[in-house]
């Protein structure tokens, strides 16, 4: 059984000011690049190229887009999380996540999220300790910084017994 998650890795020219937030508050900073989730980590069976059949099917003519990211909000419903806001692409990324999580990965849908609405972020903290939780959220008001780059493709990362992301697929988008 493989622990999986399909996600986005956006480029960004100034992403160096993302790493140096999530040294500071993202205790994964060591073991996955910033990212943009689309699949929550799951464990299943699935067979490499049985996914690699359902994503390609899934993004056959979805193009490449624009993101934005830009603001820092502090989460507290499904924990204590840091998440950089998505400010262009939102649409795009609602679109993906729900068009992935049909057919074979139907079954991976979380019950967290059954009756919420998926909220499309990038995860910049997480927090045990709710004094620590506050002070991030404070000490990052004040990132004013906006993240843009164009996503050209989506990622399958297995997730090993450490917690490293080891890239299983990358599937392209249609380029325009």
């Amino acid at each position: 059984m493989l622990k999986r998650c399909i996600m986005i890795f956006p480029k960004f020219e100034n992403g160096q000011v993302i790493d140096k937030i999530r040294e500071k508050y993202d205790p994964l900073v060591t073991h996955v690049r910033p990212h943009i989730t689309l699949v929550f980590p799951f464990d299943s069976n699935i067979k490499t190229n049985e996914l690699k059949n359902h994503i390609s099917l899934v993004l056959s003519e979805v193009e490449t887009f624009e993101v934005i990211l830009k603001g820092i909000t502090p989460v507290s419903s499904f924990g204590k999380y840091l998440f950089l806001n998505i400010e262009k692409g939102t649409e795009e990324i609602i679109q993906l996540h729900k068009k992935l999580y049909t057919g074979i990965l139907e079954e991976h849908f979380p019950e967290w999220l059954k009756g919420n609405n998926f909220l499309p972020h990038m995860t910049v903290g997480s927090f045990q300790k709710e004094e620590e939780f506050q002070m991030a959220a404070e000490e990052t008001k004040a990132v004013v910084d906006a993240f843009r780059t164009i996503v050209t493709a989506v990622s399958v990362e297995i997730i090993d017994e450490n917690e490293d992301s080891i890239i299983e697929l990358e599937i392209p988008l249609k380029a325009i």
